[in-house]
């Protein structure tokens, strides 16, 4: 499933300039939801090792592009190869911008753990796992859904 808010060329059109797969980040998402739900799982200090994997992935995901994820390499090189190109391609902003909103999930979670903070790291673990899931499962970024919510509301303030 795919993310309908996000701009896409029509089905079956050529890739546009950097497009990307949409089934990509969905797949990122399902690994990132297990890499969470383990951090969730396991006791100290596995839990603070995998969730500071985990920001590490999604700062290169913020600061370089999703293309540039381990999850999109694993995508590029073992799953994609198998499946017939995608009817639609998706813009690479809305789900860069979802991964720097992942990225401040998981520093503070990380930041809390590393504090003795369990419970407030534990519920920013949770809030991202809970997206990542959505996206996996249903295909919605909320990360993308809210980049794009604030492109609209600075566009019409720069109208107005």
């Amino acid at each position: 499933m795919t993310t309908t808010a996000t701009p896409r060329s029509a089905a079956g059109a050529s890739r546009p300039d950097g497009g990307i797969d949409p089934r990509g980040p969905q797949l990122a998402a399902a690994l990132t939801s297990v890499v969470l739900l383990a951090v969730l799982l396991l006791p100290s200090p596995y839990d603070v090792v995998l969730l500071a994997a985990q920001a590490g992935a999604f700062a290169s995901g913020a600061v370089r592009g999703v293309q540039a994820t381990p999850q999109a390499w694993l995508f590029r090189t073992l799953v994609r190869p198998r499946l017939a190109p995608p009817s639609e391609w998706e813009a690479p902003e809305p789900p860069r911008f979802a991964q720097a909103v992942g990225l401040g999930f998981a520093l503070v979670g990380l930041l809390a753990l590393l504090a003795g903070a369990t419970v407030v790291g534990q519920v920013a673990v949770g809030l991202a796992l809970v997206a990542a899931l959505l996206n996996a499962a249903f295909g919605l970024c909320l990360g993308c859904e809210a980049y794009l919510l604030i492109r609209r509301a600075t566009a019409r303030r720069i109208a107005s």
